[in-house]
């Protein structure tokens, strides 16, 4: 039995319970890590009290901040009111959040299903390709991450996270920016296949940014093959790169988005949305239990509202330039820093591990973990991404304060110092 010391379990009480209670694939960041208790706008707090600045937003999800007061208002009235009774009842929160969601999207996608998670919007999207084409294939990206359940899982291009290990034989895989490749594959498998699905920009692969024309090509053997593309916005939606979504930046529109994490800010809702046309195809009985349910649509649409009345993606966009420029400097001071890359506020610092000189990492599996773990000392959290697990990724609440992230770079500069 475990006991708490004064008011909370604290990390070693809570790592042995994780230990005795929960499937080991369970995991967490640092060696020494905290209990983090309490978060506010864009910072977390720990048991002892110490603030950290949270540079990963619980993976892009708290982009309109911790706690944020409005859209909790919204939820904490919802759920006094109506707490659930799922699609099968007429309800008013969840139709005025489709509604909406159809005024920011672009390009006529207006049909929107809500469920719980993202792996299920991303799940529920390669189902809706397949009704309209009727086709078995699908074609993903190597270094896409599409969720957890097994169709998502199959269509993930990290093999860290391709656990299944019976996988699905009616995927292929293409590089990022491969545009041979892709034409290659279309051209003798264009008639099966249903859709590409693919992140605009890789959130877990290591924040990799297209080359430009890459989507425009996806788009082209889409249109010309009959097939689907998918834009699996669950990370770069909602305002993170500067934009509503991501793939506006890329000058073509897919045919069905997905969106999650992000879109009720802490609150468990996705969605895939698609146009008139192709919704037209799912017409057999389909529901969600929990998806879409009144608080989490109350919890959206506050937070769409929220994002529109203080200018999220402007901040995301002026702030992530000023962060690169920033980041890029170091990179000139720092020959541990490979490369820096991103877009809005969804930046990635990759390392590279043979330029580590001065510390010992016999404690640590790798130079990216020494780092997060020395920025978590100093006050600041941050994300590790990447095939090779070495990219140092910054995705902060969109309503962090710029002085907040030039803080972060300059303490990124004293532990790089140290390698």
């Amino acid at each position: 039995m475990i006991t708490t010391t004064g008011e909370h379990l604290g990390p070693r009480g809570i790592v042995a319970l994780k230990g005795e209670y929960m499937i080991p694939c369970v995991y967490h960041f640092y060696r020494d890590p905290p209990q983090i208790v309490r978060g506010q706008g864009a910072h977390l707090f720990d048991h002892q009290g110490r603030r950290y600045l949270d540079c990963y937003s619980g993976v892009t999800v708290m982009n309109a901040g911790h706690c944020n007061a409005k859209i909790n208002a919204a939820a904490i009235e919802q759920i006094n009111t109506l707490q659930h009774t799922c699609t099968i009842y007429l309800t008013e929160p969840i139709v005025r959040l489709a509604e909406r969601l159809a005024a920011a999207m672009p390009g006529g996608l207006r049909r929107s299903f809500f469920a719980c998670t993202g792996s299920e919007a991303t799940e529920g999207a390669l189902l809706l390709a397949r009704l309209h084409t009727r086709r078995p294939l699908v074609v993903a990206l190597r270094d896409g991450l599409h969720g957890r359940t097994r169709w998502a899982m199959n269509a993930t291009g990290i093999e860290m996270w391709r656990t299944d290990p019976l996988p699905d034989p009616d995927i292929r895989f293409v590089a990022m920016g491969d545009v041979g490749g892709l034409r290659e594959l279309f051209a003798a498998e264009g008639e099966r296949i249903a859709a590409v699905i693919a992140e605009p920009i890789h959130g877990n692969g290591g924040v990799v940014v297209p080359p430009p024309g890459f989507f425009a090509a996806v788009r082209a053997e889409c249109d010309a093959a009959g097939a689907l593309w998918i834009a699996d916005e669950v990370q770069t939606g909602m305002n993170r790169t500067g934009k509503f979504l991501a793939v506006e930046h890329e000058g073509v529109l897919p045919d069905i988005v997905c969106l999650a994490k992000a879109l009720g800010n802490g609150f468990p809702i996705s969605a895939f949305v698609t146009s008139d046309a192709i919704a037209a195809g799912y017409t057999r009985p389909g529901a969600s239990t929990l998806g879409g349910n009144p608080v989490s649509a109350a919890a959206a649409l506050a937070t769409l509202e929220y994002h529109e009345r203080n200018g999220l993606g402007a901040r995301a966009a002026e702030f992530g330039g000023t962060l690169r420029d920033r980041l890029g400097e170091l990179q000139a001071r720092h020959e541990i820093i490979r490369d820096v890359r991103g877009r809005g506020l969804m930046i990635g610092v990759e390392l590279n591990p043979e330029k580590v000189e001065k510390v010992d990492l016999v404690h640590f599996s790798s130079a990216a973990d020494f780092v997060l773990e020395r920025m978590k000392d100093a006050g600041f959290l941050i994300g590790k991404t990447g095939v090779g697990r070495n990219v140092l990724t910054f995705m902060p609440p969109l309503v962090v304060e710029w002085s907040e992230l030039a803080d972060a770079a300059d303490a990124l500069d004293r532990v790089l110092s140290e390698l």
